[in-house]
């Protein structure tokens, strides 16, 4: 009897073997080799969890090596774009991504939502912070407030995402928890976050609206300073930094981030990511990673994280609504 093996099939072969041999072996590495997607360019939310996980995950010994891939344009369409017309090929690889894929499914920035997506796990939360460039005479919310009371067409916010996206979203929420209205400000969009931060250090924006992970070398370094976070509580990782509760701004948000794959992804494979991610939470790599940046642990794999996911487009629809975004 002879038969032809699809790519796919044959590649799920090859990816089994590759995922089974270091178990074999003895060891209690888990995934042979991971590639990361980012749907945005160096130094922005996504980027820093993408390493960090691949960081923690190959330090603790669960997956041999990493590698990664910047991929921006289209507020991470491209990169989704990209997973999905490759998918044959690219069972060795999880893209990044957070609420955005949630936001601008629901603006129709990009046709694909995460129902077009293999869904691996949510991993961590991330809370939002404004910040401003270090020489700035703005040294808190209030002093912000000020300044755009004072002249709000030469005030401007940034942000690493579109209009009516995540980071326009949470400085909408500021303002309007301070009796502003929440459409009303000039709000810049760069098309990652790294390059909304080389927006603010260059002095094209006077205010960022960003991830806290994202501002906390920068803080600690002295070149950006940190108005205000969305927690309820500081976060230990940069506890100078007051929250936009105790400033009087009742303004609470966490930014989840988590890894989906190339739909149809074979089972075990998915399995095999899933068992390597459960695992990474139980050493001490990955908490030094956590730890280091701020973030908070949010996990749920497979159909706990597409629950999660369609209750976020509940959540999130409904505040993007009541700000007048939808």
């Amino acid at each position: 009897m002879t038969f032809e093996m699809g790519r796919r099939a044959l590649m799920a072969a090859v990816a089994a073997f590759a995922f089974t041999g270091p178990a074999a072996a003895g060891g209690h590495q888990v995934v042979d080799e991971i590639h990361f997607l980012i749907p945005g360019g160096a130094g922005g939310g996504w980027d820093g969890t993408a390493r960090g996980t691949g960081e923690a995950l190959t330090n603790a010994g669960l997956v041999g090596s990493a590698s990664y891939e910047n991929m921006s344009g289209g507020g991470g369409g491209v990169a989704i774009a990209h997973l999905i017309e490759n998918a044959e090929s690219m069972d060795n690889t999880l893209m990044v991504n957070s609420t955005p894929i949630v936001i601008r499914s629901l603006t129709g920035v990009f046709p694909q939502s995460f129902r077009d997506l293999t869904l691996v796990a949510g991993t961590i939360g991330d809370y939002a912070a404004i910040v401003v460039n270090a020489d700035s005479d703005i040294g808190s919310m209030d002093e912000l407030l000020a300044a755009y009371r004072a002249d709000g067409n030469r005030f401007a916010i940034g942000g690493g995402s579109v209009p009516g996206g995540m980071d326009h979203l949470v400085a909408a929420m500021a303002m309007q928890a301070a009796g502003e209205d929440p459409t009303a400000f000039n709000y810049i969009p760069y098309d990652a976050g790294g390059e909304a931060m080389a927006g603010l250090l260059s002095g094209e924006i006077q205010a960022l609206s960003t991830g806290f992970s994202e501002a906390v070398a920068l803080a600690e370094q002295g070149e950006v300073r940190i108005l205000g976070v969305t927690a309820e509580e500081r976060v230990p990782a940069f506890a100078d930094a007051p929250t936009m509760m105790e400033q009087g701004l009742d303004t609470t948000f966490v930014n989840w981030r988590g890894f989906f794959a190339a739909p149809g992804l074979p089972e075990e494979t998915l399995a095999a990511y899933q068992d390597a991610i459960t695992k990474m939470y139980e050493t001490p790599e990955w908490e030094e990673v956590r730890a280091r940046n701020g973030w908070v642990n949010i996990h749920n794999n497979g159909d706990e994280f597409r629950v999660f996911l369609e209750d976020q487009e509940q959540v999130i629809g409904d505040l993007m609504r009541t700000l007048g975004f939808l």
